[in-house]
């Protein structure tokens, strides 16, 4: 037996409770996790602007070290430090042949399973396949990347979502270059990443842009050259701080329409606004035909910041390694499973960057 946190219906409270997992079948792998980071998805899942089958364990950016592994098990073993990777990619789709592994449509298929049952025999599904909210878990081989040489491994949690959603944003969506102008809507785990990632890239100019002024040197620690509180006039705010252009590029990691909008006009005339924020359905965006031909700008969707994890784990290792993107301070709390239902809270009101649950 082991603690987990459960989403016992969609809207109710997580339930910290003991949970029996199974010894790890043909092609999965149990795995004790270090710690789990609460992402903003997290919250969507709960609340159900995004759909699983529940009861459901829920956390899907984790890491930790491999217990047993099954049958026909290769690429890990008892022992192995790895990541956990939520979104694998099933090599054969439409997607994937293409090499949009982020878009792969089986990614999510493990999450309809039943993997865990509750002391009283109730079935659980694992969340975002990964059901990183608990002590143990046990996944695919598929849903584990090997924890590169020389990254702590509590911090290695924040690489399976934040950082790859972030650095993804920045390098394979938005593709910003050198000398370029950035601005980022949202200073939470995702956004701080974003920050860092733009001054990895060598933005020449750094906006952070959230609704709470006490993130500003949270922002400014993660690479922000300038901060701005979220307002009526944002755009406007935004575009004076760039001789009343624009940025080349905006990243909106909210999920709002107004804060969309928002991030479209601050850019430049043929800039670029990258979403990753995922927002519900009613989050309804409108523009006018006349000023998507006057303004020329692009906008576009990004899914786990259109990154490959295989491919872009060592890169960002190596970053790490180099000095060049710091974990830590992604991290505004460390908490236990009880806390998690306060980081949602904190999340709810805009508070932190990213609460990380530490076994």
């Amino acid at each position: 037996m082991v603690r987990a946190a459960v989403l016992p219906s969609i809207g109710s409270p997580l339930e910290v409770t003991e949970i029996e997992l199974p010894e790890p079948g043909p092609g999965q792998v149990r795995v004790r996790l270090a710690a789990a980071g609460v992402c903003h998805s997290d919250l969507s899942l709960s609340n159900g602007t995004m759909r699983v089958p529940v009861p459901a364990v829920l956390g899907h950016e984790g890491a930790g070290t491999v217990v047993s592994v099954g049958e026909g098990v290769t690429s890990v073993a008892p022992g192995d430090g790895v990541v956990l990777n939520w979104a694998p990619s099933c090599g054969s789709c439409h997607p994937c042949s293409l090499g949009e592994v982020w878009l792969c449509v089986n990614a999510l298929t493990g999450a309809g399973a039943v993997y865990a049952r509750t002391s009283a025999g109730t079935e659980l599904h694992p969340g975002l396949n990964v059901a990183a909210f608990a002590e143990e878990t046990v996944v695919a081989e598929n849903c584990l990347l090997p924890l590169p040489e020389g990254i702590p491994l509590t911090e290695a949690a924040l690489l399976g979502c934040a950082v790859l959603t972030g650095y993804g944003a920045v390098h394979h969506s938005a593709k910003v270059r050198e000398g370029e102008t950035v601005a980022v809507f949202g200073v939470g785990g995702v956004g701080l990443a974003t920050l860092q990632s733009a001054r990895i890239a060598g933005a020449s100019r750094i906006v952070a842009v959230d609704a709470s002024p006490a993130k500003e040197e949270l922002a400014r620690r993660a690479g922000a050259t300038d901060f701005v509180v979220a307002s009526e006039t944002t755009a406007k705010d935004v575009r004076k701080l760039t001789g009343g252009n624009g940025v080349d590029v905006a990243v909106e990691c909210v999920g709002r329409a107004v804060t969309i909008r928002t991030a479209w006009e601050s850019t430049r005339r043929g800039g670029r606004t990258t979403v990753v924020g995922i927002g519900g359905k009613d989050q309804q965006v409108s523009f006018n035909a006349l000023e998507i031909f006057h303004w020329g700008r692009t906008l576009s969707g990004c899914v786990y910041g259109n990154s490959d994890p295989a491919r872009d784990l060592p890169v960002l290792a190596e970053h790490v390694r180099a000095g060049r993107l710091d974990l830590g301070a992604l991290v505004s709390e460390r908490i236990g499973l009880d806390g998690i239902p306060a980081a949602f809270d904190n999340m709810l009101a805009g508070k932190g960057g990213r609460a990380l649950v530490v076994f």
